[in-house]
C-alpha cells in the first residue's frame, strides 16, 4: 500500500519545493496538493479519498491551518487523520497552538534544500514504518 499525502500549502513555490523532495524520498507516494485550507477541507468533506497524513502549513490567507486543523478535528470522519504542521515558524506559541488543537507533529522547514530533503526523507521513514498497513 502506498503512503497518500495531503499538502496544504498557498506558497506555490513551497509546494513545488514540498513536491520534489517528496518525490525524490518517496517515489511511490502519492500527493495530492491544495493551494487553501478551505481547498483541502471542501475535498475531504465531499468524499475525496482520505490521506494517511496531512501536511499542514500554518500561514495561509482566508483560513489559517490552525483553524483548518481545528475543523479537521472536529469531524468524526476526519478527526483520526495524522496532520503534521509543515511552516517556517519556529515561534513556540505556535507550536504550542498546534499541539493543544492535537497536530500529530510540527516540523520547522529547514533553509536548505538538502536538510529539508532529510526532513522530508525522516517523515517518509516514521510514517511508514509506524504505520503497519503501510508497509
Amino acid at each position: 500500500m502506498k503512503l497518500r499525502l495531503a499538502l496544504v500549502d498557498d506558497n506555490p513555490m513551497d509546494r513545488d519545493l514540498a513536491t520534489e523532495a517528496l518525490d525524490e524520498a518517496c517515489p511511490d507516494c502519492e500527493v495530492e496538493l491544495f493551494a487553501s485550507g478551505q481547498a483541502v477541507l471542501t475535498h475531504l468533506q465531499t468524499g475525496g479519498v482520505l490521506p494517511d497524513v496531512i501536511l499542514l502549513d500554518i500561514n495561509m490567507p482566508g483560513m489559517n491551518g490552525f483553524e483548518v486543523l481545528r475543523a479537521l478535528k472536529a469531524d468524526p470522519r476526519l478527526c483520526l487523520i495524522p496532520v503534521v504542521m509543515l511552516t517556517t515558524s519556529g515561534a513556540s506559541e505556535d507550536i504550542q497552538q498546534a499541539y493543544t488543537l492535537h497536530a500529530s507533529s510540527y516540523v520547522v522547514k529547514a533553509a536548505s534544500f538538502s536538510a529539508f530533503l532529510e526532513q522530508v526523507e525522516s517523515f517518509i521513514r516514521y510514517w511508514t514504518l509506524n504505520e503497519p498497513a503501510l508497509v
